[in-house]
């Protein structure tokens, strides 16, 4: 039985973002609010598909946390592709860092530059590396909300990795609030597995982390958060 829900499940996720990619081609000329709000339906769709084939809840905590703070940046933790489309729903104007490699993927890799996504090459020290500080900096002045996974990937529900130090570099260049995410999504969505499992999806965005922090003080701060 779940062999078959996890299948229809995931012929409609590919239909469905397939689908978008193909709405997005004329979006690519038009200003970016165009095609955010397609990532936004996007997202929703996850969440009702999740619903309603998965039998999965999804539970969205602390967004009254957003509202305390007029300019910040999320750190979420990161357990499966399930949030990376969900938060196009959740928060608006928003760009992610991600890999340089994301961005070569034909018409996909146009759509996030497009909404201000920041490359970046793991292990390198190229110019896009040293100058992608600037580049966040300037999506922010545009109003955009940066949303960062410190622990570099995605791990499987429970592991616990070191958090990567870009993180509290952004904090310290940027200094704006930090709203960390907790969730679950590894539970039902487990890393690089056909099976997805009914249960129940939580999104949780904690306090902010006001700026002003030492960076070793903030990145501990964080890791508590994360890990207890």
């Amino acid at each position: 039985m779940n062999f078959i829900r996890s299948l229809v499940f995931n012929i409609f996720i590919y239909l469905g973002v397939i689908l978008a990619c193909t709405l997005a081609l004329p979006l690519l000329i038009l200003p970016s609010s165009f095609l955010r709000k397609l990532a936004f339906y996007l997202g929703k769709y996850f969440i009702f598909l999740s619903r309603y084939i998965l039998n999965t809840k999804v539970n969205i905590e602390g967004k009254e946390n957003l509202k305390e703070t007029k300019t910040y940046f999320i750190a979420s933790e990161h357990q499966s592709m399930f949030e990376t489309f969900v938060f196009n729903s959740l928060i608006p104007n928003n760009f992610f860092i991600l890999k340089k490699e994301l961005l070569n993927i034909p018409l996909y890799g146009q759509c996030l530059k497009k909404m201000g996504c920041v490359p970046i090459q793991r292990g390198k020290t190229t110019k896009e590396n040293i100058n992608f500080t600037d580049d966040i900096k300037k999506q922010v002045s545009k109003g955009n909300t940066l949303i960062i996974f410190p622990q570099g990937t995605r791990i499987p529900y429970g592991q616990i990795v070191p958090l990567k130090k870009g993180v509290g570099r952004i904090y310290s260049d940027l200094n704006i609030a930090c709203i960390p995410v907790k969730l679950d999504t590894g539970k039902v969505w487990p890393k690089n597995s056909f099976l997805k499992y009914p249960g129940e999806i939580n999104i949780k965005f904690e306090k902010p982390i006001n700026p002003g922090l030492e960076m070793n003080e903030f990145m501990n701060k964080l890791n508590n958060i994360f890990y207890n």
